[in-house]
């Protein structure tokens, strides 16, 4: 169920907008306005919180905790109250409100935040391992080959300049391993790594890296459009790197 089946949430986009504003990041890719990022945060944090049974309802309302914090670093919860129309959702999205707003309800405990890891190891690139990419899916799946530049895409040589960039991608994890962004997917912790395929330095893609098994080195599995990525690492944390940003 997602969270649109769970409640009815009015004026969305009136709301994200003060969400938006109650916890400032930027929420929109380049120069829109739209809060893309933060309606695909929100949902995806509403399903990861109903698999982990988060979800606080009682006969009169219903919170869970968005994972966000105001300018005081007070967790923001999704507030909902019971819905007045019949035949429709359970629940209606009545606000986002912070910690102190929602403590005079009488919930105790308050609802915890979504977890999507239980070793901090798995957020971090081990650059002992080498990275493998699976070619098969990257250029002989349609959906993956549409996300590459059309220059690589049509090229005799996209293997060769895969390999060069996966290289590249190697020593900047080397020099810093935090190049290496977390993001869940599948219900598991992924490494995002950058690709530059065109010009040095400037990724066209991230490259969803897996430990195999016996964790003896990366598979590359897929590769993501810079927005698919970005949405996806939103989920665990903002990113801090310098090259995946909205």
């Amino acid at each position: 169920m997602g969270l649109f089946d769970f409640a009815y949430c009015g004026n969305y986009n009136s709301k994200l907008v003060g969400l938006s504003i109650l916890s400032p990041e930027k929420w929109s890719f380049n120069e829109a306005n739209d809060n893309r990022i933060l309606k695909k945060y929100l949902e995806h944090t509403y399903r990861r919180l109903e698999e982990e049974n988060k979800i606080y309802t009682d006969e009169e309302k219903a919170v869970f905790n968005t994972g966000l914090f105001d300018i005081y670093f007070q967790p923001i919860y999704a507030y909902f109250v019971k819905n007045r129309v019949e035949d429709q959702q359970k629940w209606y999205l009545e606000n986002f409100i912070n910690e102190y707003q929602l403590s005079s309800f009488g919930i105790n405990p308050l609802p915890e935040r979504a977890n999507y890891f239980n070793d901090n190891s798995d957020l971090i690139f081990d650059t002992r391992l080498d990275i493998i990419p699976q070619y098969d899916h990257i250029f002989g799946d349609l959906e993956n080959i549409e996300r590459m530049p059309a220059i690589v895409r049509t090229s005799s040589m996209r293997v060769q300049l895969f390999d060069g960039a996966i290289k590249i991608a190697t020593r900047m994890l080397e020099a810093n391993y935090k190049v290496a962004v977390p993001q869940y997917y599948n219900r598991r912790i992924q490494l995002l790594v950058p690709l530059c395929l065109q010009n040095a330095g400037i990724p066209d893609l991230a490259l969803a890296c897996v430990k195999n098994e016996d964790e003896t080195k990366y598979l590359g599995r897929t590769c993501l459009t810079l927005e698919m990525a970005y949405n996806n690492a939103r989920l665990i944390a903002k990113p801090e790197s310098n090259w995946l940003r909205p």
